[in-house]
């Protein structure tokens, strides 16, 4: 997967940003802006590159067949949310803090907009999982303009939300995405 990475950066004129943070084996990986089905190539060709073993998440339905082992062998991990006897569904957000808390090193990706669309609120389940699990919130970006995808800062999340959200947005307004007007304002 490494060499296809380095293959498809070499195609497309797209370089690597930073550095993944040494001993980090935990983390939630928020990836903007997200504004492109193209997003999740990009992304995952630079996490190859920069060897962070990054995963994301799907409902286990879709994991089945030719393309439930392509969303595997891309780092697709299955969410089982069915009904326990006598409990509720459990949430994507709980399925997600008991993983980083079983493992011994994940770093889930999330896409805290939610939508390839403009988001003028993003979705906060990537912070209440950060912060349920006790990682930090890594930035990974995608700059269409400058060709170029990378780590940017990290947050702990200590509680205040909105303002923290803020501060990744002020970031995130740095980078362009591939349709710029979709993208963080």
């Amino acid at each position: 997967m490494k060499l296809l990475a380095r293959f498809v950066f070499w195609i497309s004129g797209w370089k690597v940003s930073g550095q993944w943070p040494d001993g980090l084996k935990k983390a939630v990986l928020i990836a903007i802006p997200h504004t492109s089905n193209w997003d999740l190539l990009y992304a995952r060709s630079a996490f190859y590159l920069m060897g962070v073993p990054v995963r994301f998440t799907i409902k286990k339905e879709v994991m089945v067949g030719p393309l439930g082992w392509l969303i595997k062998a891309l780092g697709g991990i299955s969410i089982d949310r069915s009904r326990m006897p006598g409990k509720r569904k459990q949430t994507y957000t709980q399925a997600m803090i008991q993983m980083l808390r079983d493992r011994e090193d994940l770093v889930i990706m999330v896409a805290p907009e939610g939508t390839r669309s403009y988001a003028p609120r993003w979705k906060t389940g990537f912070y209440h999982i950060a912060q349920g699990a006790g990682v930090p919130v890594v930035i990974g970006f995608l700059d269409y303009k400058r060709k170029l995808a990378g780590i940017g800062p990290i947050i702990v999340p200590d509680g205040n939300m909105d303002a923290q959200i803020e501060e990744m947005k002020a970031f995130g307004r740095t980078i362009t995405g591939k349709y710029p007007e979709q993208g963080i304002r």
